[in-house]
């Protein structure tokens, strides 16, 4: 189990970063990134003793970063669970117009698994997530990420916000993908942890603030998964290939009030004991309703 404090970053990690106008993958260890050698795509289609020793090895030349960008390559994809921990199942049932599917997905053999953004559209730390224009009841979701290489085995782990819309989702389930899916509706960051270098269960915290103060506080752990983190990973697997790996999100534990709804200029902080603080701003996206 992890037993870095929240806020302490790890002391090891995989970082994308801007320096002097290149992007780079490049190993982070303390204050001192080198040059990883090969992209995170690169990485993951390796065998996983290949793929650490490859980790390890990087010591070259030491960079200095510009900017930390989202820990993922353009083509590679973010997909997400849901309904995996029981106050999740709760929030669903308090949204939906019928909860009975949300009570049967949580307790079935079979996950919930939706597909969530593209590297292009995921935020990265300090960018902005997004809110939809026409959503009037909006949420982040703080998420433990898996980071699987192409055989579906867990490389690493990073931060993620599911950004979602509760008003859309509970409108109608078939809704999903317009509550789940649109510009800056995904934030990574800031780096990946190398599995190897960090034990589940994680604590997670959620803080969001508001002009300067707190809005609303949250705060749960893995091991309250209902679900273990290796089967949501072979079901994702079971039907898709991702030569370049994956990042899969696990699903959220904290759920704000019914009467909270993220607005634009917000703050939102996840932060997971021993993998990283992600933090991001909040920004209205796409077009509001057309009235009839």
């Amino acid at each position: 189990m992890s037993t870095t404090t929240g806020g302490a970053r790890p002391h090891t990690a995989l970082a994308r970063i801007e320096s002097a106008g290149r992007i780079l993958w490049t190993v982070r260890r303390d204050d001192e990134y080198s040059p990883l050698g090969s992209t995170l795509s690169e990485l993951l289609r390796l065998p996983a003793h290949e793929a650490r020793d490859r980790v390890e090895r990087a010591r070259g030349a030491l960079v200095r970063p510009d900017r930390v960008l989202a820990p993922i390559d353009p083509p590679q994809e973010v997909w997400a669970a849901g309904v995996t921990y029981a106050r999740s199942r709760d929030g669903r049932i308090e949204e939906a117009t019928d909860g009975t599917p949300y009570d049967r997905v949580y307790e079935a053999e079979r996950p919930e698994l939706f597909f969530k953004a593209t590297g292009t559209r995921v935020a990265g730390p300090g960018e902005d997530v997004g809110v939809r224009a026409d959503s009037a009841w909006n949420v982040p979701e703080p998420e433990l990420g898996l980071v699987l290489d192409a055989t579906g085995a867990v490389f690493g782990y990073v931060a993620g916000n599911d950004a979602s819309s509760r008003s859309i989702e509970g409108e109608n389930l078939l809704y999903l993908p317009q509550a789940k899916v649109y510009t800056a509706a995904c934030g990574l960051g800031p780096e990946i942890v190398p599995a190897w270098l960090a034990e589940p269960p994680f604590a997670i915290a959620l803080e969001i603030r508001r002009d300067d103060a707190l809005a609303f506080q949250g705060s749960t752990s893995t091991d309250r998964l209902a679900r273990r983190l290796g089967d949501l990973a072979d079901w994702l697997f079971r039907g898709l290939d991702f030569p370049d790996g994956v990042v899969l999100l696990t699903g959220t534990g904290i759920v704000p009030d019914a009467d909270f709804t993220l607005l634009p200029g917000d703050q939102v902080a996840v932060d997971i004991a021993g993998i990283g603080r992600l933090v991001n701003g909040v920004k209205q996206v796409g077009r509001p309703a057309r009235r009839a």
